[in-house]
């Protein structure tokens, strides 16, 4: 053989091994990377089967999903293709005073255990009517064998409930042409997440002087009609397992303190107030010293509004929203209709809300944006209620971009999907016992080139200015979407003024998307206790135009007689 020949030879082989050699390091780093992987795999599910064990409910709902699993079946009926187990473990502190004195103070604890049972398949299912489950009061106590027992009983029940909801709910949709284009219930990757229990963390007696304390004030001015406050401190677990493979485990705590009460003016007008403070301990609550100066403050209010001009006018013109009304702006017209909740069978709505038919359509002004995002635990040094890791249907939390640009790109969803929304974004929650839809977690508004306060007020003089109007107006509390505290603000010097009895005409989505036309910075936190927690967090908001006109609610009439002596 020739040098050349043998010199190629030699060249090609050290290519070759050169080759080999790169081509197993690149493989060797994937699969040390898999093998950690599949470790850390193995190290989670050996946690889970031991926090499994070591739980005493998780081990009953376990034991008992796996006899159902293998012996659940009726004659000439599928057997189930999916089962799942709740259990909500719920304690709850309660008390209220009024006039200054407790009306009502107690603790409970109890447990409330859901069962599903799905017949059919992924793609056409029984989850319909009856079919949506069987719910329970659970023991107390751990007893594994009451627990068992209470689920085994739940499970033969909803199945055979299931078995009617399929008949009934393929006859139903017999009345209508065209398959369903989506899946009744979306695949979802298994999951088991043990978290630490939550517990309620607080001394109940200072909470109790306190609202007694801050109800008495109705001494301060004879003219109250009503005034109470009122504590509610809860803790829940869920416990949830499926035949998928999941299990989790997951709680929170909400503490909550609402003050309520009402007045009425010379003419009768009812006039209301009921702020509330919502945290995630009792420490991130307000302290009762400072509840009972929020309480003396809403005092002098009722008094400034007795005193109030009614509106007598029909105004059209800017408004100024302030970051407190706007939560709640953003609450109803955008975390409402964000929700991909599916339309009756029949209808061909995308879901049930106004933004049923503007996916990839324009629903805000383009300087605006918004998330939804469980994942953040706190904002500006505030823990927020609406965070979560893993939902109520046992799937990871995600963060989803709702609106972008002012374009709506995404909706929130559970497991039941909806046109265009095949699998869940991990936002189907639900309160205790009852069945999971999609809800809000963190609801964030985000906005390019915001304002400050005091450019946001400038802008609105600016604008009333341009349209010659001696004011304009302010609002700095919402209930619902009617005003509460309306405030008239004069271009001349700025001045407020309070004003009373106005309602807004026309405030719907589509006001926000064609008259919102700035935003501020002064982001407000608002932790919204209901039995599914959530959070939003907005800016002041202004819009270029909105009507506000006398409301046509008809005065009450002045009590016939005296209340009694303060005295007594």
């Amino acid at each position: 053989m020739s040098a050349t020949v043998n010199n190629w030879l030699r060249l090609r082989a050290t290519i070759c091994a050169a080759s080999f050699i790169a081509a197993a390091l690149a493989c060797a780093i994937p699969a040390a990377a898999q093998e950690k992987q599949a470790a850390a795999s193995a190290d989670s599910s050996a946690a889970t089967a031991n926090a499994v064990a070591s739980d005493p409910i998780l081990k009953a709902m376990h034991e008992e999903l796996e006899r159902s699993k293998d012996q659940l079946k009726m004659d000439n009926v599928p057997s189930p293709y999916y089962i799942e187990y709740r259990l909500s473990d719920v304690e709850e502190f309660d008390a209220e005073a009024a006039f200054g004195a407790i009306r009502q103070k107690q603790r409970v604890h109890s447990r409330i255990l859901r069962v599903v049972v799905r017949v059919g398949d992924y793609k056409e299912d029984s989850f319909y009517g009856p079919g949506s489950g069987m719910v329970e009061l659970a023991p107390l106590e751990n007893d594994p064998t009451a627990l068992r027992r209470q689920l085994w009983l739940a499970t033969d029940g909803a199945y055979k409930r299931a078995s009617e909801a399929l008949a009934m709910k393929k006859a139903a949709l017999s009345q209508y042409t065209g398959g369903q284009q989506f899946d009744d219930f979306a695949h979802a990757p298994v999951l088991q997440s043990i978290e630490p229990l939550a517990k309620l963390e607080f001394d109940p007696q200072p909470w109790t002087e306190m609202i007694e304390k801050s109800s008495d004030l109705f001494r301060s001015d004879p003219k109250i009609d009503y005034l109470s406050a009122s504590v509610r401190f809860r803790a829940v677990n869920q416990y949830f397992e499926n035949t998928e493979g999941t299990v989790t485990r997951h709680g929170f705590a909400v503490y909550s303190v609402h003050l309520s009460g009402s007045t009425q003016a010379a003419d009768g007008m009812q006039l209301e107030r009921s702020p509330y403070f919502v945290a995630a301990t009792a420490k991130e609550l307000p302290s009762p010293q400072e509840i009972e100066a929020e309480t003396q403050k809403m005092i002098a209010t009722f008094k400034a509004l007795r005193d109030a001009p009614v509106v007598e006018e029909d105004y059209r013109g800017p408004i100024l929203f302030s970051s407190d009304a706007a939560t709640d702006l953003v609450t109803s017209m955008i975390g409402d209709n964000a929700l991909g909740n599916r339309p009756k069978p029949g209808e061909s709505a995308r879901t049930t809300g106004d933004f049923a038919s503007n996916y990839k359509g324009r629903v805000l002004p383009t300087f605006l944006s918004v998330t939804d995002d469980p994942s953040m635990k706190s904002f500006q040094g505030k823990t927020l209620i609406g965070a979560y890791d893993v939902d109520d249907e046992g799937v990871r939390a995600a963060k989803v971009a709702v609106i972008q640009d002012g374009v709506l790109l995404n909706y929130l969803l559970g497991r039941q999907p909806i046109r265009d929304f095949p699998d869940s974004n991990g936002h189907g929650r639900a309160a205790p016992g009852q069945p999971p839809a999609p809800s809000i977690g963190n609801l964030v508004v985000q906005a390019k080139d915001s304002l400050s306060s005091e450019a946001m007020k400038k802008k609105l003089i600016d604008l009333c200015t341009q349209e010659n109007k001696e004011f304009c107006y302010r609002v700095e509390t919402l209930a619902g979407l009617n005003p509460r505290l309306l405030y008239r603000v004069y271009v001349k010097d700025g001045h407020e003024e309070l004003v009373r009895g106005a309602l807004f005409d026309e405030l719907d989505t589509r006001t926000l998307r064609n008259d919102l036309v700035a935003a501020g910075n002064d982001f407000l936190v608002s932790n919204r206790e209901s039995n599914i927690p959530a959070t939003v967090i907005a800016p002041s908001l202004l819009l270029d135009e909105l009507e506000v006109k006398r409301t046509d609610s008809k005065n009450a009439k002045i009590p016939e007689y005296p209340a009694p002596d303060l005295a007594h």
